[in-house]
C-alpha cells in the first residue's frame, strides 16, 4: 500500500492505521450542499498509487455510503493503481436475502456498486452474512473483532467468565470468545412475533451461570431490546455480574440506558462505529490484515 485515505466517517481510525503502517495519509475535503447532497475532494494526487480508503457506513448510512462511492470514483478517475476499501461497519448487511416477494437484496446492491466502481479489495468486520461476498469479483476479507473484545475483558480480570450469546445466531462469536476467557459458553433461543414484533427468549439447554461473571457477545447492538432482555434473564438466573460486548454499537434511541437499566455492569464495543462505549480499537486488526495483502 502507498496511501491511506481516512474517510470523513472514520477519520480517527484511518489516522491510527496510517500511523501504524507508517504510510502518508490523504486528507479529504467534504461538505454538504444546501440541498443535502454530499461533496468530497481528495487533497493530493493518487495517480499510480495503491490506496486504502477507510470509511465506515454507520448512520446516517446513506450519507456515508455516498461519500464512500464518491471517494472510490475519484481515486479511480485520477489514476490509482489499486483500490482497497475498508468498511469496518458495512450498512444494509442485514438485508442479505429476499424476505418478501419483489424486494431487493440490499447488501448485494451496495456491493454491486462498489464492484462497478472498480474496487480491487474489500475488508470489513463481522459482516452479518459473509457468504454474500463470494458472489463478487473483488477479493474480500471478513474479519472478526470478537477476540479483541474478549482480550479486553481478560485484562479487566474476568478470566473464566462465561461467554454468552443473546441468540443462536451469535453462538460462533461466543465460541471465539470462550477460547480466550476459558469459562465456557451458553446462549438463548430468541423468537420474534411477526405480527407484534415482540421478542421472547428462553435458555437453550442447561447452563450453570449462577454466581459466575457472564459476558454477552453480539455482532451489533441496534435498539438494544434483545440484549436488555438477555441481561435481565441472566440476572434472574443468579449471575454474579453481567457485561455486554458488541462489535458494532449502533445504539439506536435509548438502547444504552435500556441495557444498563436492566442490570449490565458495563457495555464495551469497538470503534467500527464511534460512540461512548467504543473502547476497543480495531486499528491493529485492520493494520495486520493490510500488511498481509
Amino acid at each position: 500500500m502507498d496511501l491511506i485515505i481516512p474517510g470523513p466517517a472514520s477519520k480517527s481510525l484511518g489516522e491510527k492505521i496510517a500511523e501504524n503502517l507508517g504510510l502518508p495519509k490523504v486528507n479529504v475535503e467534504t461538505k454538504n450542499f444546501p440541498d443535502g447532497e454530499s461533496y468530497v475532494r481528495l487533497e493530493e494526487n493518487v495517480e499510480g498509487k495503491r490506496v486504502v480508503i477507510i470509511q465506515s457506513t454507520y448512520p446516517p448510512q446513506n450519507t456515508h455510503l455516498i461519500q464512500l462511492f464518491l471517494m472510490v470514483d475519484a481515486v479511480k478517475n485520477f489514476g490509482a493503481k489499486e483500490i482497497v476499501v475498508v468498511t469496518p461497519y458495512l450498512a444494509y448487511a442485514r438485508q442479505d436475502k429476499v424476505f418478501r416477494l419483489y424486494e431487493p437484496i440490499s447488501i448485494e446492491t451496495i456491493l454491486k456498486i462498489l464492484e462497478k466502481l472498480g474496487v480491487d479489495k474489500l475488508i470489513t468486520i463481522n459482516l452479518h452474512e459473509p457468504n454474500v461476498l463470494q458472489k463478487f469479483r473483488f477479493k474480500s476479507v471478513n474479519l472478526s473483532a470478537i477476540n479483541l473484545l474478549a482480550k479486553y475483558f481478560l485484562k479487566m480480570g474476568l478470566k473464566d467468565a462465561v461467554a454468552f450469546a443473546p441468540d443462536a445466531k451469535a453462538v460462533k462469536l461466543v465460541e471465539e470468545a470462550s477460547k480466550i476467557l476459558g469459562g465456557g459458553l451458553g446462549w438463548f433461543k430468541k423468537e420474534r412475533n411477526r405480527v407484534t414484533g415482540e421478542i421472547s427468549m428462553s435458555c437453550e439447554g442447561e447452563f450453570k451461570v449462577e454466581g459466575k461473571n457472564v459476558i454477552l457477545f453480539d455482532d451489533m447492538i441496534s435498539t438494544g431490546g434483545t440484549t436488555a432482555t438477555a441481561v435481565k434473564m441472566l440476572k434472574q438466573m443468579g449471575v454474579k455480574k453481567v457485561f455486554s460486548a458488541c462489535v458494532h454499537p449502533l445504539l439506536v434511541g435509548d438502547a444504552l440506558q435500556k441495557i444498563l437499566g436492566n442490570g449490565a455492569e458495563k457495555i464495551v464495543a469497538t470503534d467500527t462505529i464511534p460512540s461512548k462505549v467504543s473502547i476497543v480499537s480495531v486499528a491493529s486488526l485492520i493494520t495486520e490484515t493490510l500488511k498481509k495483502i
